[in-house]
């Protein structure tokens, strides 16, 4: 299920590319913000997720952006619901520090984890997540922006994109494979909500190391923004906003891919 690592094109033996509606959850609903800020009100999630799924989305992914003990209870009840409703997979992230919290949510219907903050406080993390639940349920989300300090020029950010850590964002990337990660969430902090495409740069650093599929998030606005990140290495496309707002659908994403000479379900 991996495209070649290296070459830039679509995924190996004719694997469809995924396209991925993303619901950021607060408090119970949906919000959207620019570069992790400024979030506002986008709907019920359970609603929109039920949408995506009739529009042919792959599969869903849900991140609880307050992640707060307060909020976890809110947010497990949102995936129950949503389960009950929608037959794709569904991946969850925000706040996952153990693996019980990933008992939890599989048993709520999550299919799929998204680590970040404790998995880079604790990268033996990823490894018993793995160990327990398999690779396959394992996704480390990765929060990039784009940095001088570091050999690759992209830096792995914490609590939303505010606090840049001293992890190499390549680097680190490699070494979760290592651990077990089965897919990496690439997020560009930069491009985010921006509407002005892919980081394409930061697609393309990524494939080059993993061995595993690549999800590519932040910066779709238009139709011709997906292909060129699946040129640059995605073997699935993540967007929110453009969803949300009805600019565009799953299907005329699909549509867009398929003009392009790509696979897709």
């Amino acid at each position: 299920m991996t495209a070649a690592s290296g070459t830039g094109t679509t995924a190996l033996g004719g694997v469809s590319i995924r396209v991925i509606p993303c619901l950021d959850v607060q408090g119970g609903r949906v919000v959207k913000g620019v570069n992790f800020l400024d979030l506002q009100d986008a709907g019920d999630p359970v609603e929109l997720a039920a949408r995506y799924y009739e529009q042919g989305a792959d599969e869903l992914t849900f991140l609880d952006v307050g992640a707060t003990v307060e909020n976890r209870s809110t947010m497990y009840d949102t995936v129950t619901r949503t389960a009950e409703q929608v037959f794709i997979p569904l991946t969850v992230g925000g706040g996952v520090r153990s693996v019980d919290d990933v008992s939890r949510l599989q048993q709520c219907g999550a299919d799929k984890i998204g680590v970040n903050s404790a998995a880079i406080a604790r990268p033996e993390l990823v490894g018993e997540i793995a160990d327990r639940f398999g690779a396959q349920a394992v996704v480390l989300s990765l929060d990039v922006k784009r940095s001088d300090r570091m050999p690759s020029g992209f830096v792995v950010t914490t609590h939303g994109g505010r606090t840049e850590s001293d992890l190499d964002a390549i680097a680190w990337a490699q070494e979760a494979v290592q651990r077990g990660a089965g897919e990496l969430l690439v997020n560009s902090i930069d491009a985010d909500g921006t509407k002005n495409g892919f980081d394409l740069d930061l697609v393309a650093a990524v494939r080059s190391v993993s061995s595993v599929p690549v999800i590519a998030s932040g910066g779709a606005g238009r139709l011709e923004h997906f292909a060129p990140a699946v040129d640059a290495g995605a073997d699935a496309l993540l967007a929110a906003s453009v969803f949300h707002r009805g600019e565009m659908t799953v299907g005329d994403v699909k549509g867009a891919l398929r003009a392009a000479g790509h696979a897709v379900r």
